[in-house]
Parts: C-alpha cells; structure tokens; sequence
C-alpha cells in the first residue's frame, strides 16, 4: 500500500504551498504539469534529432546529452514522487530537486542555441531540417519550463527552501556547470598540451570543478557533519581557495593563447581553420577565446560565492 503524504514547499503566487506526494493527483497539480510539459519537451527534442541523426561530433554529443540528461532527472524524480517513495531516499529532495532544475535551465539554454548554429543552418532544406528545428523549439520551451521551477523555488525570506534554491547554492550550479562547458571546447587536448602553464589551467578547471561539486554532494545528501571544520568555513575556504586558482588561470590562458611572445595567436585570420565554416565544430581560436571568457565568467561567480559562503547554510 503506498501512503499519500504532503510536503510544503515555499510558495509564490500560483502555486499551491502543498505538493501532493504518492498520488497521481500529483500530475494534475502546477509543479505536475510543469513537470510533464518538461518531460515531453526533452523527449521531443532528443528524439528527432536522433531520428534525423544530425547530432554527430562534441557539440551534438552535448546537445544529446543534456536533453537526455534532463528527460531521465524529470522522469526520476517523478517517479519518486509518485510511488511515495521519498522518505526512503538519502537526499535533501527541495535541495535534489531544485538542483537538477537548475542544471537543466543552463544545459537545455546551451542547447537551444548550440545545435541550431553547428547543426540546423548546415542543413539542407527538407524533413531532417525540419526535424532539427521542431527539436531546438521543443528544447527552448523546456528551458522556459524549468525556468520556470526555478523561479517558484526561489528562497524567500519566511519560506521554506532548501540550501541550493539560495544564492550560494545557485552560484555552485553555475560553476560547475561553466566548468563542464569550458572542459566541452577543450576536450582537444592539442589547446593545451605543448605548455605547462596551460597544462595548469586545466587542472585549475578540474579541481575547482570537484572541489566545488563534493560540496554540492555533501549538502545534498546531509553529510556537512563529516566535515573536521564548520561547514560554512568548509564553503569560505572552498570559494577562496577557487578564488586564486582562477586568477592564476585568467592570466595564463589568455597570455599562453593570444600573445605571440608565448607562441600565441592573437589574431583569428592566423588560425586557417577558422577561415572555413566547418559543420557540426568550432575552430581552434573560437574555443581558446570562449575558454577565456568563461574562465572570467567564473572567478567572477567564485568571488561572488566567496562573499555569499557561509550564509543560508
């Protein structure tokens, strides 16, 4: 026998502040619907673009990926809910849930504009083309959705929410999940493999990258009491730590990539791959410079988690 059970959740205007749990009612609910909605956008959208096959090469792979991604956390956490499982699962739920959410905002935005600049304006006029355009409208009308989950989630002063629907716990999204994108145009290893110093940018990435998810996992599933230290200090000392690994690296890639005293190019003419639209990639130059913006864009989210971490925790 399953047992129907509520849960309360921070409410904002049209949004019932009780989530039926363990009851197919759940789906007739707004969160229910919504839900749905992203469900059957994100299968749309990697259906017909696997139908058609016009996702080859690491931006497609990306695109797959991340609808896939969206559609199994949706559907899992739908699952959960209705069986009225939840008390059984070792996790913070409004954390869980409004984790996933967040990262499928980024990834299914990612997409959206992605695979229509490496994929759809390559396409000849006809059915596959066609496909690939219903697809990025079905996968844009799920980032709406999922914006949309985030923003009745948000904290709000009185509410009940979990860690990551504050401020701090949403900069940890966002910087893990720039680091999945900059490790996405530097998954060619010639970018960086004929220097040490740029050798150390990419270990920057990746440490910054586990440093910070560890403690998006210990807050997900109550574990911040294995820490040997406080974990607001745990968070500080995390966000500073980052802090100065990004600065190091927002001054080596750019110096490494771009200056011609370090065997740089600093000039996208020089690049004779970048002279030619090559379907489905991005040439070497583009990759370096949107490594070097978001190398940027994340030690300002680290910074800014620095002044945020320690607080809601």
């Amino acid at each position: 026998m399953v047992t129907q059970t509520t849960i309360k959740t921070s409410a904002s205007p049209g949004l019932e502040s009780l989530t039926v749990v363990g009851s197919s009612r759940a789906l007739i609910r707004p969160l229910g619907l919504l839900r749905l909605c992203q469900l059957l956008s994100t299968c749309l959208a990697f259906s017909l673009v696997a139908h058609g096959r016009n996702w080859m090469g690491p931006m497609g792979n990306w695109c797959m990926f991340s609808w896939c991604f969206c559609f199994s956390m949706t559907l899992l956490i739908l699952i959960i809910e209705l069986s009225g499982f939840l008390s059984r699962v070792p996790l913070s739920w409004l954390d869980f849930s409004i984790t996933c959410a967040n990262y499928a905002v980024f990834f299914c935005l990612t997409s959206s504009i992605i695979y229509p600049v490496t994929y759809v304006q390559f396409l000849a006029y006809g059915s596959d083309r066609n496909r690939a355009i219903v697809a990025t409208v079905f996968s844009c009308i799920a980032c709406v959705a999922y914006a949309t989950e985030v923003t009745w989630a948000q904290a709000r002063p009185g509410g009940i929410a979990g860690y990551m629907a504050t401020v701090p716990g949403r900069l940890k999204v966002v910087e893990t999940f720039v680091a999945c994108v900059i490790f996405l145009f530097i998954n060619n290893p010639r970018l960086y493999k004929l220097e040490p110093a740029l050798e150390w940018c990419v270990a920057v990435y990746a440490i910054c990258f586990i440093l910070t998810m560890v403690a998006i996992i210990l807050k997900l599933g109550n574990w911040t009491n294995i820490i040997p230290i406080p974990f607001p200090t745990f968070l500080k000392s995390l966000a500073f730590v980052s802090v100065l690994m990004y600065t190091t690296a927002i001054v080596i890639w750019p110096l490494y990539q771009f200056n011609e005293v370090f065997h740089g190019q600093p000039h996208r003419a020089t690049d004779a791959n970048c002279q030619y639209k090559h379907p489905h990639s991005v040439c070497a130059w583009d990759r370096r410079l949107a490594v070097a913006v978001l190398t940027g864009f994340n030690l300002l989210a680290y910074l800014a988690d620095f002044m945020y971490s320690g607080t809601n925790v």
